[in-house]
C-alpha cells in the first residue's frame, strides 16, 4: 500500500502562486489515477484536480488556474495553483486511487490511500 506525503503549502497573496508536490512511497504497484483535494474549516473536502489515464479533470473552482501533474520516475504528483484567491485557503491533500481499474470517478471515496495534508493559506 502506499504512502504519501505533501509538501509545499504556506502563505501566499491573493493573486500569487505556489506549488504542491506529494511524495509516493511503499507502493508495489503504481496507482492508476490520483488526485487533489482540499478541505476548509467547516466545509466539506472537495475536489482540486485528478489525473489518470483519461487525463485531467478540474472543478470549475480550479480549472484554468490549477495545473496538476505527475513524474512518475520520482513517484511525485504536482498542483501548481496560479491566480490563487482567499477561497483557495484550505488543507490540501494528496489521494491515490488504490486498485488495478480505474474508471474515472472523482469523488473523495473513490481514492483509499491519503496524505496528512498541507495548509495553503491565501491572504486577501
Amino acid at each position: 500500500q502506499v504512502q504519501l506525503v505533501e509538501s509545499g503549502g504556506g502563505l501566499v497573496q491573493a493573486g500569487g502562486s505556489l506549488r504542491l508536490s506529494c511524495a509516493a512511497s511503499g507502493g508495489t504497484l503504481s496507482s492508476p489515477a490520483m488526485a487533489w483535494f482540499r478541505q476548509a474549516p467547516g466545509k466539506e473536502r472537495e475536489l482540486v484536480a485528478a489525473i489518470s489515464q483519461r487525463g485531467a479533470a478540474y472543478p470549475e473552482s480550479t480549472k484554468g488556474r490549477f495545473t496538476i501533474s505527475r513524474d512518475n520516475d520520482k513517484n511525485t504528483l504536482w498542483l501548481q495553483m496560479n491566480s490563487l484567491k482567499s477561497e483557495d485557503t484550505a488543507v490540501y491533500y494528496c489521494a491515490a486511487f488504490q486498485g488495478k481499474y480505474y474508471s474515472g470517478g472523482v469523488r473523495d471515496t473513490d481514492f483509499t490511500a491519503w496524505g496528512p495534508g498541507t495548509q495553503v493559506t491565501v491572504s486577501s
